[in-house]
């Protein structure tokens, strides 16, 4: 299984961003998926994550309200659409897949891992 994600770029303060998965080498509705971010010098930090359905989801306090995880199973995307986003939101994104699909919530479970895509919010 292979991860690749992508629409970062550089925004302003408020801006919004549409952040995009696409998971290749095998079936989405198989995985739990998850976004995390890393933002330089600090640790990766769980984001969101959604369970195989798309009907179950987990947010960390810092986003939660601000984005939105969702998935297309039928055509193997993840997406995390950022709303308002700040400074603070600056990092790279990486998607994450989860092999126990009801198991969202098992920040632990995440360990196929893509490439991120950066985003940088300006002040």
């Amino acid at each position: 299984v292979q991860l690749q994600a992508s629409g970062g770029g550089v925004v302003q303060t408020g801006a919004s961003l549409l952040l995009s998965c696409n998971l290749s080498g095998g079936t989405l509705s198989s995985f739990a998926m998850g976004w995390f971010r890393q933002a330089p010098g600090r640790e990766r930090e769980f984001v969101a994550s959604i369970d195989w359905s798309g009907t179950m989801t987990h947010y960390a306090d810092s986003v939660k309200g601000r984005f939105t995880i969702s998935r297309d199973n039928a055509k193997n995307m993840v997406y995390l659409r950022m709303g308002s986003l700040r400074p603070g939101d600056t990092a790279d994104y990486l998607c994450a897949a989860n092999p126990h699909p009801y198991d969202h919530r098992n920040i632990d479970g995440f360990n196929t891992w893509g490439q991120g895509t950066l985003v940088t919010v300006s002040s």
